[in-house]
């Protein structure tokens, strides 16, 4: 995603909404249609794991549901453009699952699961991997990234593509979350005139929609957190390095990481058991704890809460519930961070690593693909500008051309420079000196509209995901709730590699709280019932 510092650097992956009325958690009652998921495909992934399991369902059958499902609210219907491209072999892939479940040789626990990948990940089906991108159209490698090499070795069915924001939002600063040039505009399945968020906007969508069982994302600076947030799911950014980010489109070396999103805590730790990479492999569901939060001490980033009182509220609500959970709360001060020299370092780093990154992988691109190198890409975009920039331009990417080399000693101390800001002096810090295991925030606040006219407008920055991002270190996003039917999440944040712990204090707060709300497809906020009773003229008042 582009870059999302802090509140002074970008507009992007910011959301928030200012309350419309005192029922904060308050569900519509009506919808202009009804779109939603019915049976088995609307539970979570380790719902169909289990259905799989135990004979009650095939994985023929799921992947048939889904596809039809995908026709009628992907494509048709509310028109979510959350899938740019369906697996020619995902049915086939089924039938071979069913096969071996029958005979008693099931991979593992996803055998069966139909799986999205954000489409800058490569598999090696025949589907092109394209990062949203009319030059990379033609881009089918046929070699799997390491993380899919993983989902296949535990049985799971990659089922397409996801939509993305076109190069996971490192193209301008003025871009459009969710839109790219060969998908077109993501829709947000909760309110279809409100930000999917940004960059893995086709995987948050998906999921929330029930057009998969889970999907994987990808995340610089939030792109995973925010897209989980406004669509109401959850989202997992693992430590840096525990995914492999071969085969992946890239941006940043030192940010990049792909991770599961899926409707429940289990099911992203699930997904993780199979993605993640190393001789030594974790069980992340079996390590999750619903008892973990009792005597925990939990940091409260108040100073991130932002100021929209409908999220404090949410946010508040949330801390009941973890302190129902057992946790010991214990409220931070903000580190003291020279925020103009972090946003500058991160600029500067990520520059130079999309440079060095995008030029090494183009040139072992595809060969049917158009361009082998940034500057190449560049050239590319001006000629098919009608395309490819009809609504931004690709200001970001010609910076990056201009960046030196990762031995630049400015990039070199840059990079520092933010790694110590980020870990030593702020999230460890935070950690280390309140004697906390985890730190809490609110994960964002509930999405603004689609604006193509300025581009991403987002107001004032809520929550931590700058700091987790530029860290390196693990961030997990849970449903708490909604502002007016809009999704909220709530962040847990720790240290490196403390990605059990992580997802073992959300699955606590999840399994205490129950608090993801299904889509409801609404047209806009004033399709919300006392939103639209408030904003209608009252007549007979005025007669009065």
């Amino acid at each position: 995603m582009r870059a999302i510092f802090i509140s002074a650097v970008s507009a992007l992956a910011l959301a928030a909404c200012a309350p419309l009325s005192e029922s904060h958690n308050s569900e519509p009652e009506t919808k202009a249609a009804d779109y939603a998921a019915s049976g088995l495909i609307a539970g979570t992934l380790p719902e169909i794991a289990e259905a799989l399991a135990a004979g009650e369902t095939t994985s023929e059958a799921l992947v048939s549901e889904y596809l039809e499902r995908i026709k009628q609210v992907d494509r048709a219907g509310p028109t979510l453009q959350a899938v740019l491209t369906i697996n020619p072999n995902a049915l086939a892939d089924a039938r071979a699952s069913d096969a071996r479940r029958a005979s008693g040789e099931a991979l593992g626990a996803l055998d069966g699961a139909p799986i999205l990948l954000k489409d800058n990940i490569e598999s090696a089906d025949q589907m092109p991997t394209t990062a949203g991108s009319l030059a990379l159209k033609d881009n089918v490698t046929g070699r799997d990234s390491p993380l899919v090499a993983g989902l296949r070795a535990q049985g799971a069915i990659i089922l397409g593509k996801t939509n993305l924001s076109e190069w996971a939002n490192f193209r301008s600063d003025y871009s459009m979350s969710g839109w790219s040039a060969l998908g077109g505009q993501t829709r947000n399945p909760h309110m279809l005139d409100r930000n999917p968020c940004g960059s893995s906007s086709g995987s948050g969508a998906g999921v929330a929609a029930s057009l998969a069982a889970g999907a994987v994302g990808t995340e610089t600076n939030g792109s995973i957190i925010c897209p989980s947030n406004v669509n109401g799911i959850v989202g997992f950014k693992p430590t840096v390095g525990l995914v492999s980010q071969q085969y992946i489109v890239p941006i940043s070396a030192t940010q990049d990481t792909a991770g599961p999103m899926t409707k429940s805590v289990k099911g992203a730790a699930m997904m993780l058991s199979a993605m993640a990479t190393g001789e030594a492999k974790t069980d992340y569901a079996a390590a999750l704890d619903a008892q973990s939060l009792k005597g925990t001490r939990v940091g409260v980033a108040r100073f991130a809460q932002g100021n929209n009182p409908a999220t404090i509220a949410r946010f508040d609500a949330a801390l009941h519930e973890l302190e129902a959970a057992g946790a010991i709360l214990v409220e931070l001060t903000p580190p003291d961070i020279d925020e103009r020299a972090l946003r500058d370092a991160e600029l500067l780093v990520m520059s130079h690593e999309f440079k060095a990154g995008m030029d090494a992988y183009l040139s072992d691109a595809a060969p049917a693909a158009e361009v082998r190198s940034l500057d190449a890409l560049i050239s590319f975009n001006r000629e098919h500008a009608d395309v490819e920039m009809t609504l931004f331009g690709q200001d970001r990417a010609e910076d990056a051309a201009a960046a030196g080399g990762l031995d630049d000693p400015a990039y070199l101390n840059a990079r520092e420079t933010a790694l110590r800001l980020m870990r030593a002096e702020g999230i460890d810090k935070l950690l280390a000196d309140n004697d906390v295991k985890v730190i809490v925030a609110p994960s964002g606040t509930p999405s603004p509209r689609i604006d193509q006219v300025n581009g991403d407008v987002w107001p004032e920055w809520v929550g931590l995901d700058y700091m987790a991002a530029i860290a390196g270190y693990p961030h997990l996003t849970v449903p708490m709730g909604t502002i007016n039917a809009a999704p909220i999440g709530l962040s847990f944040i720790a240290s490196a590699n403390e990605d059990v712990a992580v997802l073992s204090y959300g699955y606590a707060f999840e399994q205490q709280s129950k608090l993801r709300a299904e889509p409801h497809y609404l047209k806009n906020a004033e399709a919300v019932p006392e939103i639209a009773v408030a904003l209608k003229r009252k007549g007979e008042l005025l007669a009065e």
